[in-house]
C-alpha cells in the first residue's frame, strides 16, 4: 500500500470491533495517527511517535476542541447497535458524527471517511438507519471529499448464530435460503486504509464467502460440534415480531432487532474482498 508520510489519520471509534482492527492497520502501516476515545486505556499500548492517543467524546463537543489540528483525513466508525448510557441513534450516529465534521472543517480537513452499512440508504425507514444517512447525507453536502464505506455486516454480528447454536437449535424465519457475505473487521480495515486514497464515492464491500443463512447455521453448530437442528419459522412471524416490537418498545429495544430481522428477509450480496472466512472465525470463537 502507497503511504503519504505527509498524511495525518484521525481515527475516532477505535475501542470498537472495526476501529480497533483499523488502528492497527493505521500502525503498521506508519501513518501518523490521532485516536480518539472516552476510554483509553485499550488504546495505551499502541502510542508511539506517531501515534497520538486523545481523550474526547464525540457527543460531547466541547472535548473534541482542536483535536483535527494537522489532520488530512477522519475516519469514523463511531455508531450504536445496541444502545445504552441512555444515548439515541440521532445523539450518536447522527449528531455526535457531526460534532466531528464540524470540528474537522474548522481545522481545514480534507478527507472524511464514514462507515455506515449496506443499502442503508434503501432501508431509512429503520431507525437505525435513519440516523446514518441523515449523516450520509450531511456529509455529502459538506464541502469536504469523502468515501462512504457499506459493509456487508460484520462476522462480530455472526456471533448471534453461535449462541443459538449453543443452545442446540439454530432459528430462522422463511426457507433460510437468503444469501449475503459478511466480511471480517480486520479484512475491512483494508478497506477502509485503501479509501484515504479514493475521493467522493459510496463502497459497498462484502466477505469473500456468499453464504446462505441455513449454510451459516450449519457452520455455528457445526463448530460446537452440535447435530444440524434448524427450525424454519412463518415470514409473517417475523414481520409480526417487528410490529409488536416498534408498537410497544423503545427505538432503544426495538432498534438492533429490527435492523437484523429486516436485513435477514432478504439477499444482500455485496462485491467479495479479503480472505478471512467465517467458518474459521466461527471455530475460534467457540
Amino acid at each position: 500500500m502507497h503511504i503519504t508520510q505527509s498524511q495525518t489519520v484521525l481515527l475516532a471509534g477505535a475501542t470498537g470491533y472495526l476501529g480497533g482492527f483499523i488502528a492497527h492497520a493505521l500502525v503498521q502501516e506508519n501513518y501518523n495517527t490521532k485516536l480518539i476515545a472516552r476510554s483509553i486505556k485499550k488504546l495505551n499500548k499502541l502510542h508511539s511517535k506517531t501515534v497520538k492517543i486523545i481523550k474526547a467524546e464525540v457527543t460531547k463537543p466541547e472535548t473534541l476542541t482542536g483535536i483535527c489540528e494537522g489532520v488530512t483525513t477522519v475516519i469514523s466508525t463511531v455508531g450504536i447497535t445496541r444502545q445504552k448510557d441512555g444515548l439515541t441513534y440521532m445523539d450518536v450516529d447522527y449528531q455526535a458524527n457531526l460534532n466531528l465534521l464540524n470540528e474537522a472543517k474548522r481545522s481545514g480537513v480534507k478527507k472524511f471517511i464514514y462507515v455506515s452499512a449496506i443499502n442503508g440508504d434503501k432501508y431509512r425507514h429503520l431507525k437505525i438507519f435513519e440516523a446514518k444517512e441523515k449523516f450520509v447525507d450531511t456529509l455529502k453536502t459538506s464541502g469536504l471529499d469523502y468515501t462512504v464505506i457499506r459493509p456487508n455486516g460484520f462476522f462480530s454480528d455472526m456471533k448471534d448464530f453461535l449462541d443459538m447454536a449453543k443452545r442446540g437449535k439454530i432459528y430462522l424465519f422463511g426457507n433460510g435460503e437468503q444469501k449475503f457475505n459478511p466480511i471480517h473487521g480486520e479484512d475491512l480495515s483494508i478497506v477502509c486504509l485503501q479509501a484515504i486514497n479514493t475521493n467522493n464515492k459510496e463502497i459497498i464491500v462484502g466477505g469473500p464467502d456468499v453464504l446462505t443463512l441455513n449454510e451459516i447455521g450449519e457452520m455455528a453448530l457445526d463448530a460446537l460440534q452440535k447435530p444440524i437442528k434448524i427450525v424454519h419459522l412463518p415470514d409473517w412471524i417475523r414481520r409480526f415480531t417487528i410490529w409488536t416490537l416498534r408498537t410497544f418498545t423503545s427505538s432503544k429495544t426495538y432498534g438492533p432487532i429490527e435492523f437484523f430481522l429486516t436485513l435477514m428477509a432478504e439477499d444482500h450480496i455485496a462485491p467479495r474482498f479479503g480472505s478471512r472466512r467465517l467458518y474459521y472465525f466461527f471455530n475460534v470463537n467457540v
